[in-house]
């Protein structure tokens, strides 16, 4: 039986990619003076197919609905270089997305605390 459907599941899912977009800034921040260094980013259509909402067939002539990708990706971006020394870091643009992503992850906490808070309710029985 499933409680909440598939939104928990996408609740966790939106966690695990912010979690690592987190980290994956976080490693460019902290190699912005690094030589010849090459920025990452977590791949947005990675997560946009892990975002998509399940479709089913209740009818073998409709159109089937592929299955969205589970992994989550980090590129390289190796063609740029912002820097004297090879470095394509741009710590304005870095920064601006850390303050970005940890909106987008606080809002999802909450999210997910609202989803066991209704559960809690409804096993105590409403009082």
């Amino acid at each position: 039986m499933k409680l909440f459907s598939n939104s928990v599941q996408s609740l966790e899912n939106a966690l695990a990619y912010s979690s690592l977009k987190q980290k994956t800034i976080s490693n460019n921040i902290a190699n912005v003076d690094t030589p010849n260094y090459k920025a990452q980013e977590v791949s947005f259509k990675a997560e946009m197919d892990r975002a998509t909402l399940q479709a089913r067939r209740s009818d073998a002539r409709h159109i089937e609905f592929k299955r969205g990708s589970s992994n989550i990706e980090v590129n390289t971006k190796a063609t740029t270089s912002y820097n004297h020394n090879g470095n394509n870091v741009d710590i304005d643009k870095e920064m601006a997305e850390m303050a970005q992503n940890q909106i987008y992850y606080n809002v999802l906490v909450d999210r997910m605390n609202g989803k066991f808070n209704s559960l809690k309710e409804v096993l105590k029985g409403g009082n």
